[in-house]
């Protein structure tokens, strides 16, 4: 079949490898937001962001609704969420955001990670303070002005608004619009988007790093091997650093 056809097979096992990684997040991030909450989006402002954060990443209809029925049991385990601080080599910060029913697997696992990476796993405040925590919305950039929008949604919180865009493993772009908020403003400003009846395309709160570290060659690729072990991991919803 040749070198082509294993290329595009390899391209294609990683794209559902990431899908798949995507439903479990999410499907975690439904089920602890009916248990806070309730299963109704229509009053459960958490378990709507999350279904909005499904249709971003073409997560079918029928696995949200199993997960929000799920949740809804009382079989259904529950998440205890956890933050993990360390640092990779080199001096990147790291902080990794879990989603577990078993904290001890899971801070066995980070630690494992850190100690193979040639990293650290530190205490509680050892690396968050190098980040600030901001809410980012991405919008479908399609009819949208930067500036006008800026304009709209200064008054319901807005301190960054960009054009970005993501590209995908076949090449595909798409191109979207980034509204960065306080971490304060977060609910304020979804409730601006749904009102205006924007096509948000996810709605998340990050950690912003507020200083860099550039790296290059094999101290890159050392970083970036650890990075993706953490994100790799079922537990781990997300995973913030400082490379530049």
């Amino acid at each position: 079949m040749g070198r082509a056809f294993e290329f595009r097979k390899g391209r294609k096992m990683k794209r559902w490898d990431r899908m798949s990684k995507d439903f479990t997040r999410i499907g975690r991030e439904i089920v602890m937001a009916v248990k806070e909450a309730g299963p109704n989006p229509d009053t459960n402002s958490r378990l709507r962001t999350a279904i909005q954060n499904g249709k971003g990443v073409n997560m079918p209809k029928d696995r949200v609704e199993a997960a929000i029925k799920r949740a809804s049991s009382r079989e259904e385990k529950d998440y205890l969420e956890v933050v993990y601080e360390g640092y990779a080599p080199h001096g990147v910060a790291v902080v990794i955001e879990t989603a577990t029913d078993n904290p001890t697997r899971t801070v066995a696992n980070v630690r494992m990670y850190f100690n193979r990476g040639n990293g650290a796993l530190g205490t509680a405040g050892s690396s968050d303070y190098t980040f600030t925590r901001k809410g980012v919305f991405k919008l479908a950039a399609e009819g949208l002005d930067v500036e006008e929008l800026e304009l709209e949604l200064i008054d319901a919180g807005a301190e960054d608004v960009y054009a970005d865009q993501d590209e995908d493993e076949q090449g595909n772009v798409t191109e979207f619009i980034v509204v960065e908020t306080a971490f304060t403003d977060f609910g304020q400003m979804q409730k601006a988007l749904e009102e205006k009846e924007f096509n948000v395309v996810s709605a998340q709160l990050q950690r912003v790093p507020n200083t860099t570290v550039h790296l290059e060659g094999d101290e890159l690729e050392e970083v970036m091997n650890l990075i993706e072990k953490f994100e790799d991991d079922d537990d781990v919803q997300a995973v913030y650093h400082t490379l530049g």
